[in-house]
């Protein structure tokens, strides 16, 4: 086996002072907002990191008491309340590799208390869904043959029952109030960014398929909610008929569809108020979300006056409270409460001293060479002249977004004295479906022509100095950090790549299947049937055209950019023996959960990227 250089863990970035600010943004408490059982509305479960490791924890309102649930190595993010409250379901996986299964321990239990597997006969594999109700449980199971959808009678010894089988991607919906219907999402057709809708009839017996609900190409459908109270079977539906994400309600029973016109310009997202007479909406447009009211009878459309900021997350409890995080670039998140009567206080604060601000960011809209490119800029102070140096943080996803929130990686960087630059580039969402699907066929490529756009732009109009810009990424930016190094050589003076895909042809072959699904609808099919496709997106292709020293961060355990595909890349580079670069291993899986490791990776990088820039 090849040996590579391991890059070094700096002691300290900053003085004292700088030195505590920065690692407090980290180490501060921090929760998401918890989220209650329908029918104890007292428990409530969240994800804390008060440990120094984020695990599950919950809250019990009526005593105001606050208490771990799991105390695992590398961590746990994912747990649900069922209906009563009564039990505490998690996911547990290996090492931070994401293949497990649910398991159950009384709300009571605490860390290390005995569990059971949640779903019996379930079996092990990757998340494909989660539905809990009273009586019955539906959820879904990946592997590397395909997706299993199973139902189980809650409090019933027999294994749950197989209601979907199929060997491409699906995943559950959800379950209607009275549970006889549940809804599914499915790829049949090959597409699995853009799914279709099937909703199955699973009282009893084998399953009985109701009704579908399927869009054509490129238009896909997600199941949000069913209407939560008894005797409605109305579907909350997301949709993309006209270009971008919005709402429509479908009743499987009679195929009745109604499509929601909200004149509002970005994406939507939404919920059933408890009495399914509105909706919650989330609004996303130009990289913030904020929250309306839409009354279902009348039609109308009310903003709810919310704190300031971007809101993360949101529910309606059934007094009519909307219960809501919200965080800005300079501002950590907070949860707060708006009232029905209009009153916004704070819900909860976590323990300890609130984490330091930070700097807002400014909008620049570039022209790039498929449509205008939106990017979020935070401009270091100037200690002379000459712009500070500038790091250009690019997303993961693909399909996802930079947004105005608080971001203590971005932070640091600030804090360090770069100028912070993260791009929208095509791929993103919230910018429409054709904005979102501009990658099909080309990934990697397309998505950093558009980088170039905005650093040319920000070049021109002196906000950062070519000579010192460097690109950073995780996951998919890890990816298109590692494919700028090869392909972009000239423009930057450092690459910092975590968690990459760095091999695509090797990734492909290790990757766990909901990715193989979704690499074969994004590049038109797999490696075996478009060979050339898949290499001109693979940084390995280009490793001989690296110039600049690069930097990989690697997981262990992880599924989606496994291992063997980075060692692939990290001993292309060193055959070569005339480039710099650096390798930092950890043990976890795509990222960690532990504190402490998320110290040492930011510093590692912040540290490398000095040095190479000297």
């Amino acid at each position: 086996m090849t040996s590579h250089p391991i890059a070094p863990v700096p002691g300290k970035l900053f003085d004292d002072e700088r030195e505590q600010r920065w690692r407090s943004r980290f180490t501060a408490v921090r929760m998401s907002r918890p989220s209650w059982a329908l029918d104890a509305p007292a428990h409530n479960v969240y994800v804390s990191n008060a440990t120094g490791t984020f695990e599950i924890h919950v809250w019990d309102r009526d005593a105001d008491e606050h208490r771990q649930v799991t105390a695992r190595r590398n961590g746990t993010t994912s747990a649900v309340l069922p209906p009563d409250g009564a039990d505490v379901w998690w996911f547990a996986d290996t090492d931070g590799d994401e293949f497990g299964h649910w398991v159950t321990q009384p709300w009571s239990a605490g860390p290390g208390a005995d569990t059971t597997p949640a779903v019996p006969g379930a079996g092990d594999g990757y998340p494909a869904g989660l539905e809990i109700g009273r009586r019955r449980t539906a959820v879904g199971v990946s592997t590397d043959d395909g997706t299993t959808l199973l139902v189980h009678e809650r409090g019933s010894a027999d294994d749950a029952r197989v209601v979907y089988t199929h060997t491409e991607d699906a995943g559950i919906g959800a379950l209607s109030e009275d549970e006889t219907l549940l809804a599914i999402s499915h790829s049949e057709h090959g597409d699995s960014r853009h799914p279709s809708l099937r909703v199955l009839r699973v009282s009893d017996g084998d399953p009985e398929v109701v009704a579908e609900l399927h869009d054509g190409p490129g238009k896909g459908l997600a199941a949000l909610e069913f209407a939560p109270v008894a005797g409605d079977q109305r579907l909350l539906v997301s949709h993309e008929r006209h270009g971008r994400e919005e709402l429509l309600i479908w009743d499987p029973a009679t195929g009745e569809v109604t499509e929601l016109a909200l004149d509002l310009p970005g994406e939507l997202v939404a919920g059933f108020t408890p009495d399914a007479s509105a909706l919650l909406v989330a609004h996303t447009h130009a990289a913030r979300t904020r929250l309306y009211r839409y009354d279902l009878a009348p039609g109308t459309l009310t903003e709810l006056p919310v704190a300031p900021g971007c809101v993360g997350s949101a529910e309606v409890r059934d007094d009519g409270t909307v219960e809501y995080s919200a965080s800005s670039a300079a501002t950590p998140s907070v949860i707060r409460a708006l009232r029905p009567d209009g009153t916004d206080e704070l819900l909860l604060a976590p323990p300890g001293e609130r984490p330091p601000g930070s700097l807002p960011v400014r909008d620049v809209w570039t022209a790039g060479p498929g449509g205008d490119v939106h990017a979020l800029v935070v401009e270091a102070p100037r200690t002379g002249d000459a712009p500070a140096p500038a790091v250009f943080v690019l997303h993961g996803g693909p399909h996802a977004a930079d947004e105005d929130r608080f971001d203590a990686g971005r932070a640091t960087w600030v804090e360090a004295g770069f100028t912070v630059v993260e791009i929208n580039y095509r791929g993103s969402t919230g910018y429409g479906s054709a904005w979102r699907d501009a990658i099909e066929g080309r990934p990697g490529l397309t998505e950093l022509a558009d980088v170039a756009a905005v650093q040319d732009a920000l070049v021109a109009d002196g906000t950062v100095d070519a000579a010192r810009c460097a690109v950073d990424g995780w996951s998919w930016g890890g990816y298109l950090s590692l494919l700028a190094a090869g392909t972009q050589p000239e423009r930057w003076a450092a690459v910092v790549a975590g968690v990459p895909v760095a091999d695509y042809l090797a990734a492909y072959a290790d990757e766990m299947e909901q990715l193989r699904a979704f690499d074969r609808a994004l590049f038109g099919g797999s490696p075996e049937e478009l060979p050339e496709r898949y290499r001109e997106a693979s940084p390995l292709t280009y490793v001989d055209a690296v110039r600049v020293p690069v930097l990989v961060l690697a997981g262990e355990n992880d599924p989606r950019c496994p291992i063997r595909q980075i060692d692939n890349y990290l001993d292309a580079l060193a055959a070569r023996g005339d480039v710099a670069y650096e390798v930092s291993r950890f043990d976890a899986g795509h990222g960690s959960l532990v504190v402490s490791d998320q110290l040492d990776l930011i510093a590692t990088e912040v540290d490398f990227v000095r040095r190479a820039l000297g």
